[in-house]
């Protein structure tokens, strides 16, 4: 199974998003320290959830690393998280910021 689909899979089970947005973002890291030949190593991911509701963003990112824990340590070498509730992202699409 693709490593994209994995994220999609777990993220979905964790956190019911709202929103759920998964970059790979590895060819920009190709022949970089981490970067895995394989490619699908570096993600950059959107997740817009009610479980983020009166979470501040460092335990929302705890929150998504602790779910993605296997994948970290085996496969993923970086992970560049937007977390969000479904209020704050109404509001950024609101006013173009997301």
């Amino acid at each position: 199974m693709q490593v994209a689909n994995q994220i999609r899979d777990i993220l979905t089970a964790e956190f019911a998003p709202l929103e759920l947005k998964i970059i790979d973002d590895s060819s920009k890291h190709a022949g970089h320290s981490g970067a895995d030949p394989r490619g699908e190593s570096h993600f950059s991911v959107l997740v817009v959830s009610d479980k983020f509701d009166g979470e501040n963003r460092v335990n929302r990112q705890r929150l998504v690393y602790g779910a993605l824990n296997e994948l970290l340590k085996e496969r993923v070498h970086a992970l560049a998280l937007k977390t969000m509730t479904p209020a704050e992202f109404k509001d950024a699409q609101e006013s173009g910021s997301h």
